[in-house]
């Protein structure tokens, strides 16, 4: 049993050592002897939980990142359900706040976006795991909420479009907190991300055509 722990226990440092190098480096610029030097361990180590460096840096997108962004999205659906009712506004509302005000720490949300945005401008495998697992499945349950409740019927790219530009402004406002606050002079407080929610609903509902002011009360 001790035995088991100690293994379970290197294992975890290994993924955190793992997650915060590729996060901060990229999967390419970080080598396993980095890895093993932040974790406090040696090669066989991560030979003997994860084969090589490839099969690591996707374990830190399975086991990592995949639940964490499953949290944002369960935070979304708590959100719209305790909503009085399913509209445009509210489905908007309920993303941008799952986002901005959602169940991530600062230090998740920094490897989160980090790991990310490393994977859209240099793709690997593990961007590969993520749109089947996350993104393409959400992206179609927002879709469908969407289509659902807007007054006009939309083409499937021109809905897929519309949730790629609302989700440009989600993650903006989330991930560059830093600048928007420098820009703004407002600090990123809930006050602030309150009115940060109510601005991307409001210019999302004029995006997708709808004008009706009862929607934005």
């Amino acid at each position: 049993m001790a035995k088991e722990n100690k293994e379970d226990l290197t294992k975890e440092r290994i993924l955190d050592s793992a997650e915060t190098l590729f996060a901060q480096k990229g999967f390419r610029a970080v080598s396993v002897r980095e890895i093993t030097s932040a974790a406090r361990c040696n090669l066989a180590a991560v030979n003997y939980h994860f084969g090589n460096k490839e099969s690591l840096y996707l374990e830190v997108f399975r086991s990592r990142w995949v639940p964490r962004a499953r949290r944002v999205q369960e935070s979304f659906r708590k959100s719209l359900a305790a909503q009085d009712s399913t509209s445009p506004e509210a489905v908007v509302s309920a993303l941008a706040k799952a986002f901005l005000e959602g169940p991530l720490s600062d230090e998740e949300r920094l490897r989160h976006s980090q790991l990310m945005t490393r994977e859209m401008t240099q793709p690997t495998k593990a961007f590969e795991h993520v749109a089947e697992q996350i993104m393409q499945p959400f992206f179609q349950e927002l879709a469908d909420k969407l289509g659902s409740v807007l007054p006009n019927e939309l083409e499937e790219e021109k809905m897929l479009l519309n949730i790629f530009s609302i989700f440009g402004m989600v993650l903006y406002f989330n991930f560059a907190r830093v600048a928007v606050s420098r820009l703004t002079g407002e600090k990123y407080n809930a006050a602030f991300r309150d009115r940060l929610v109510k601005q991307i609903t409001e210019f999302s509902l004029k995006g997708l055509n709808v004008n009706d002011e009862e929607e934005l009360q």
